[in-house]
């Protein structure tokens, strides 16, 4: 009696591509297990190329989640998000396309003309399935889709909720080549505790604020000291009017006080230690379309 042989081990690097706010942030999240990539309601909350680790038995995937591609947008933070949007999937040994249902817009278009001429395949990853409340819709609107487009495989996804991870990573598995592990089995990410921080508190920004203020905003990181079990941080949140440095501190420093205050929760629950946070609102006068300021706050290599 024979035994099957122990399939070869596989990793490779995947993109998770799409429009902005349809949910990559999310599938990253969920398919590491971790709340590593910041999420909110808002379109374009995913300023930087974040990569999430997935280690599993016989495979680890290297998750590399994006900023979302959009058309217009003039200014130069809009011009970098695109251009790290069209870079990432260059890396990719496999991309998934990520769409919200029921929906195919002209940014979806464009997304799928970028993802098409890459040698990686593309899998078709079809989110937030919960918002159609008649789920016979959901074929034929995937068979206009796929009718011209081909992609290596459909996957219906509520990623909120876990489902239809399984079925996604076991295909994804099958995309990638035959090699070791590239980082240790408990790695999260590549990125520093540093630039979660100033994700962290970004996320609050993106979620307290009203609906164009967050935009304007960004975080620098100006101190970061681990002491034993303490991590003590101090954060500038850059705007870019006076009038906007008092909407983020609001009256009396109550507004201030609870982003700082849920950012450091949502720091200690990753960090696993004790943080020490301080926050202070700075202004530099149309920051996001200024090329020597995205680069000082790390949107530039």
């Amino acid at each position: 009696m024979t035994t099957d042989p122990t399939p070869p081990f596989r990793f490779g690097q995947v993109a998770l591509v799409g429009r902005p706010n349809v949910g990559k942030s999310t599938l990253l999240n969920a398919l590491i297990g971790a709340e590593l990539s910041i999420v909110s309601p808002k379109p374009q909350t995913t300023r930087h190329r974040i990569l999430g680790i997935a280690t599993h038995e016989q495979s680890q995937i290297a998750f590399l989640d994006t900023p979302g591609l959009h058309l217009g947008g003039k200014r130069a933070m809009n011009r970098q998000l695109n251009r790290v949007a069209r870079q990432v999937p260059e890396e990719a040994d496999a991309i998934v396309h990520v769409i919200a249902a029921p929906r195919w817009t002209d940014e979806d278009e464009q997304v799928w003309n970028l993802v098409s001429r890459q040698e990686a395949p593309c899998l078709l990853a079809v989110n937030k399935i919960d918002r159609v409340s008649d789920k016979a819709d959901l074929l034929p609107f995937v068979a206009r889709i796929t009718e011209t487009r081909k992609y290596a495989g459909v996957h219906y996804l509520r990623a909120t909720h876990g489902k239809g991870l399984k079925a996604l990573l076991s295909d994804l598995v099958k995309l990638l080549p035959e090699a070791p592990a590239q980082y240790a089995e408990d790695d999260l990410t590549d990125r520093s505790e540093r630039f979660l921080a100033a994700e962290m508190i970004r996320e609050q920004l993106m979620l307290r604020l009203s609906e164009e203020l967050p935009y304007a905003t960004t975080v620098e990181i100006e101190h970061f000291e681990q002491v034993g079990k303490l991590s003590r941080i101090a954060a500038a949140i850059w705007v870019e009017r006076e009038g906007q440095k008092a909407i983020v501190i609001g009256a009396g420093g109550a507004q201030l006080k609870a982003i700082g205050s849920q950012a450091r929760r949502r720091m200690e629950k990753l960090f696993g230690n004790k943080v020490f946070l301080e926050l202070w609102v700075k202004v530099r006068e149309n920051w996001s379309d200024d090329d020597a300021s995205l680069k000082q706050f790390g949107y530039t290599s």
